[in-house]
């Protein structure tokens, strides 16, 4: 499917929604890996692919709520997008693939991305 026009507002909603999902992969990312405080291991004690693994301090109080926060929003923007009347008239044998066409137009550009358009 090409050419599909989609709303302004489901534009918005679907910019935000990928915004949402990239501020929720970094935040994560800059997160100790365990939740809760778990002591660490060498390789060869347990099975680890990344080698030595050291001790997780946990999530904050903070940190978790942040998470909780972010998860929601995704969740709202989510059902937002889904649920927008725009699908009502979109035919039902390529409306998977207009979904697709919307991610694709919407797609936030990554700062790797940034770097080498520069």
């Amino acid at each position: 499917m090409t050419g599909e026009t989609f709303p302004d507002d489901l534009l918005q909603l679907q910019e935000r929604l990928h915004r949402a999902h990239a501020e929720h992969r970094a935040y994560l990312a800059a997160l100790p890996w365990s939740v809760e405080p778990l002591a660490g291991w060498k390789r060869g004690e347990r099975f680890s692919s990344r080698g030595d693994v050291p001790a997780s301090p946990g999530w904050s109080d903070e940190q978790k709520e942040a998470v909780d926060r972010m998860c929601a929003e995704i969740r709202e923007l989510s059902i937002a997008v889904v649920d927008h009347p725009h699908w009502a008239s979109v035919p039902r044998d390529i409306v998977v693939n207009a979904g697709m066409q919307l991610k694709k137009q919407t797609r936030l550009i990554e700062a790797g991305d940034v770097a080498e358009a520069a």
